[in-house]
């Protein structure tokens, strides 16, 4: 590992390469609402970036690249009544659209989203530290999965463009949207895992409240005349203002029926309360995870490793799917902890543009401070930081520590750390680390490192009624987005992938007659009329 000072990793102003500046900062004055860029002069907050700038004297302090508006009630309020006014009760333009007018506006937005790629890849950069790499890959999955969402779309319509007959009767059956929905996207994919939810969202013909995240809201600056240009007035909303002032507010009011939110379970069980109708509030949750390996003594220790490595440390394990726990067989651990120490001294640290670069900074002292008082709290009670200079801070950046050996008891073993810390623990029997995973809080995913198919065969029948998905030699990581992605326990609620997302934000309709002569005369007179945008036979290729 490289053993330079992590302050000296930190640029001065002249050390930025000129390729990656952001030459001025970016002060967001406008919001989206009704379909207008309505003009903010009120309060703003500064965006104070992960990257750190190194100071004349020595001392480091973080880059401020721009600010952003700090709304109140009466915005959120202003919002929510413009998608209340889109939805006008299903009957507004948005929702009555067929679903070809809707795919183009959608096109066309992605087109001017496209535009900005330069721009957003470079805030995701500064914004949440990311690589440079990373963010380009953000970006462009993004789009690609928006154009997935719209291949999936026309074959979700075009399965119900035809009748159904049954007992005597004939129906036509469709998914129609739900209403207004509340998105809420988290800092770590807030590009990615926010679209995930609300393309599919406005798609189904929904209108939306979007509230960017606290870490993140930057980035979507580029995007909001395309929002205000691609879509009818009301069926995109945006709010900028602290989430605890404004959300539980717009929950109470009723008229949410949707809660689209990445983030943890305390807080989405919070806001759940708050409506006055719960049932008539669809959640689409995306939650906490502590997702573990298990690792076998027959297990491959080199691709278990680089695995381990991967899916601990990725954009510095702050993924809702990283592996957050190791549970290792007694009689290979030290082999094992050797070699994955030897992996973790290998990356790169740095700055998100250096080439290469596999941890970067963190998006505040605060989760650094995190990282500081769960690795103190394991060493007093046992563990120890096996690599060297493991857990060293400065400010935002922090040099990924394995701890071994990690037990109950520390907040390494149950809670999600969400940043550059590797816990692992050995286990003897099998049936511990089953364990491990069956007293859990969370289910999102576990990956299995072995090659005996009856032990793994074995493992896996229990494992996938605790979690949502088993890897096999592999990482756990949410794609191919063709793929479910779910949890259970305290990790998620409703399914996400390209066609699941399309049906977790609507609800089958159907129109039914009696097969009688003057009913068929009467459908065929309103399909080969076009007398509703609902009933038609039309197909999308």
């Amino acid at each position: 590992m490289d053993k330079t000072p992590l302050q000296q990793l930190f640029p001065s102003v002249r050390e930025v390469p000129e390729a990656h500046r952001l030459h001025e900062p970016i002060h967001q004055r406008v919001s989206v609402l009704d379909g207008e860029l309505v003009p903010w002069s009120g309060e703003c907050r500064p965006v104070l970036s992960p990257v750190c700038l190194r100071q004349p004297d020595g001392s480091v302090r973080q880059a401020e690249i721009g600010s952003v508006p700090v709304m109140g009630v009466a915005q959120s309020d202003q919002a929510l009544a413009a998608a209340v006014r889109a939805w006008d009760h299903g009957r507004g333009e948005w929702p009555t659209l067929r679903t070809a007018q809707r795919i183009t506006c959608m096109q066309e937005f992605i087109g001017r989203m496209a535009a900005q790629r330069e721009l957003v890849v470079r805030l995701i950069m500064w914004e949440i530290g990311k690589s440079l790499a990373d963010a380009r890959k953000e970006f462009d999955r993004t789009v690609e999965y928006v154009e997935a969402t719209i291949a999936a779309l026309k074959d979700l319509d075009n399965d119900g463009s035809r009748f159904v007959q049954a007992e005597g009767f004939a129906g036509q059956i469709r998914r129609t949207p739900l209403g207004v929905v509340l998105c809420m996207g988290p800092y770590n994919y807030p590009l990615n895992e926010t679209f995930a939810t609300l393309i599919p969202a406005l798609l189904m013909g929904n209108t939306v409240v979007f509230k960017p995240p606290q870490y993140g809201t930057l980035l979507f600056a580029p995007l909001l005349e395309a929002f205000a240009r691609s879509f009818p007035p009301g069926v995109v909303n945006t709010i900028y203002a602290p989430g605890s002032l404004v959300v539980p507010r717009l929950l109470a009011s009723g008229q949410v029926n949707v809660l689209a939110l990445i983030g943890s379970s305390r807080t989405a069980d919070h806001l759940k309360k708050q409506h006055p109708k719960s049932h008539r509030l669809r959640a689409v949750l995306g939650l906490d995870a502590k997702n573990a390996a298990i690792v076998l003594p027959d297990a491959d220790l080199d691709l278990a490793v680089r695995e381990c490595v991967a899916g601990a440390l990725s954009f510095n394990g702050q993924r809702c799917t990283a592996l957050k726990m190791l549970l290792v067989h007694r009689s290979i651990v030290q082999p094992f902890l050797q070699r994955l120490g030897a992996a973790i001294d290998a990356l790169k640290i740095g700055m998100p543009w250096d080439e290469g670069v596999q941890i970067t900074p963190l998006p505040g002292p605060h989760r650094s401070a995190y990282m500081d008082e769960a690795l103190r709290d394991a060493q007093e009670k046992g563990a120890q930081v096996l690599n060297a200079g493991g857990g060293e801070a400065c400010v935002t950046l922090v040099r990924p520590a394995l701890v071994y050996p990690v037990r109950e008891g520390m907040k390494l073993y149950r809670e999600e750390q969400f940043g550059p810390l590797v816990p692992v623990a050995d286990f003897e029997d099998v049936e511990e680390a089953l364990q491990y995973v069956v007293t859990s809080e969370h289910g999102q995913q576990v990956s299995l490192f072995g090659s005996d198919p009856a032990q793994l065969g074995a493992l896996i029948d229990p494992l996938v009624n605790q979690v949502c998905r088993v890897n096999l030699n592999a990482q756990c990581q949410r794609g191919p987005d063709v793929f479910p992605f779910a949890g259970r326990k305290d990790s998620a609620e409703g399914t996400l992938s390209v066609t699941d997302a399309l049906r977790a934000f609507s609800i089958r309709s159907m129109v039914a007659a009696r097969q009688t002569g003057a009913n068929t005369r009467l459908l065929d007179a309103i399909v080969e009329q076009h007398h509703s945008r609902f009933v038609h036979t039309s197909f999308l290729f």
